[in-house]
């Protein structure tokens, strides 16, 4: 095996999906947590879910990462990500700051401007106000505003415990800096490098033409350090779906392969104004080559392994062992410390 002198790859987190059955959500629910208990122990420096919408995964991701916080005790936590249109602002920077006290800061804000689904879920939504009659970089700046915690009026409110300026609760003055937005398309790079985001970037973008997908993310990720401006740090993270053999069975191989090839004509060229990214499937050998290619793990680049939907427990379980184990160290990845960093 070889190895390289310098690290490649300066931070790697999980994106859990969350799957269950449908007649056995808890089921699936408390393998996820087993998951990040898991990757706790592997020393990943993050574990994250997204947030889905009409299907069988997480549709509410912050009561899972509550949940979460207690069965952990160093590794962040991630929102990747919360779709905005269907939040109030206000109500969601509430709940992050809650999760985030819960887990003793180790809560990373992961948000989006869409709402998924929006033509069937309108009716069960709030009405006018329902995600379509907000432009959703508004919702965005309202979001971000909700988190600074800034004095809301002047004027005290009666609460049972005495008068209050009036503020988001609880206040968590570092939250606001640990705000990724995902994204791909150049406005959405520009929008959270001119606002002092972090960035997040998955495996599909917004197309340019004909160029491919490792072309088009790397020149968004050179458009968001350009524009960058605010207070905190710059940093992006891209998803990566990979999926390790060396320890799979001979059946876990063939669902892998199988896997794979359900996915590679849309690889091939643009679909619906958006280019994907070839899955990385194989030995350790043939991902960390990959990934070596890969203009976007640059040193400075963070990396989410994204797991995909609908595979078992011990196909997960197989997957981010061998990646801990047999991948990210010939990459010049650190593992987490053992001791959790406060915020």
């Amino acid at each position: 095996m070889s190895t390289v002198s310098a690290p490649t790859i300066p931070e790697v987190g999980l994106t859990l999906p969350g799957n269950y059955d449908e007649t056995d959500p808890s089921g699936g629910l408390e393998e996820t947590l087993q998951l990040f208990s898991l990757a706790e122990e592997l020393r990943y420096q993050v574990a994250g879910v997204r947030q889905r919408h009409l299907e069988r995964g997480l549709s509410s991701a912050l009561p899972f990462l509550a949940a979460a916080s207690q069965r952990t005790s160093t590794i962040r936590l991630e929102t990747a990500v919360v779709p905005l249109g269907y939040e109030t602002p206000f109500r969601l920077a509430e709940d992050f700051a809650t999760v985030d006290v819960l887990s003793r800061g180790r809560l990373n804000v992961g948000i989006s401007s869409s709402a998924p689904h929006l033509d069937v879920l309108r009716p069960l939504g709030r009405g006018a106000d329902d995600g379509a009659g907000v432009e959703p970089y508004t919702l965005i700046a309202r979001f971000l505003e909700a988190l600074e915690g800034r004095d809301l009026s002047d004027e005290a409110i009666l609460t049972p415990y005495g008068p209050q300026i009036p503020r988001i609760q609880p206040h968590v003055p570092s939250l606001r800096d640990r705000v990724w937005l995902g994204g791909g398309s150049a406005r959405s790079v520009r929008w959270a490098a001119e606002h002092g985001l972090k960035l997040f970037l998955g495996n599909l973008t917004a197309a340019d033409g004909d160029a491919p997908f490792e072309t088009v993310q790397r020149a968004r990720i050179d458009e968001y350090y350009a524009a960058f401006t605010g207070s905190g740090e710059p940093a992006v993270g891209v998803e990566r779906v990979i999926v390790t053999t060396d320890s799979a069975t001979a059946a876990q191989r063939a669902h892998y392969a199988d896997f794979a090839a359900g996915r590679e004509e849309r690889t091939l060229a643009p679909t619906r104004g958006l280019v994907f990214q070839k899955d990385l499937v194989g030995t350790a050998d043939e991902i960390v080559e990959r990934l070596h290619a890969d203009p976007a793990i640059d040193g400075r680049t963070r990396v989410r392994v994204a797991l995909p939907y609908a595979f078992h427990h011990d196909e997960y379980r197989q997957i981010l062992t061998d990646i801990a184990e047999g991948v990210l160290p010939r990459l010049g990845w650190r593992p987490a410390a053992t001791r959790a960093v406060a915020a």
